[in-house]
């Protein structure tokens, strides 16, 4: 009993001395919030006047947050296969965004938190599709 116990120790001695070294490249991390990004330091108003108005709103001492719900919108999705050719048939898909605004005192925006967010049609966050403007394009 005494050497079973004895060997279980040494083996866990040896194994807790191993470590492992990895040479592989880290990777930038994805911006975490690009809508926060963007938005923070700009007027809520210009926010609200854009997306329509929150739904609702408590303090924050010193400033006020947000109760944002907006972007409404049914998309058609086609789907295809990893090869490019049509797939199942083409579904419907409501689309929609909600955040919490956090402002200032002087009502310029401190932050947002994406509190309800879907894969968007062109990306990865709907929200972020939604709320950060596209530039005109360059004219040629």
């Amino acid at each position: 009993m005494n050497i079973r116990m004895f060997s279980a120790a040494g083996l866990m001695m040896a194994l807790a001395g191993c470590t492992t070294v990895s040479n592989v490249a880290t990777i930038p991390m994805m911006k975490a919030n690009p809508v926060q990004d963007y938005w923070s330091g700009r007027s809520a108003g210009k926010f609200f006047a854009a997306y329509g108005p929150p739904i609702s709103d408590h303090d924050d001492g010193g400033g006020r947050v947000y109760n944002w719900r907006g972007g409404y919108k049914k998309v058609r999705v086609e789907t295809k296969t990893a090869d490019g050719t049509p797939g199942k048939p083409a579904r419907t898909v409501n689309l929609s965004c909600k955040a919490d605004i956090t402002t200032s005192s002087d009502y310029v925006i401190r932050s947002i938190r994406i509190v309800g967010d879907m894969p968007g049609v062109n990306g990865p966050s709907y929200c972020a599709e939604l709320l950060i403007p596209t530039p005109p394009p360059a004219a040629s």
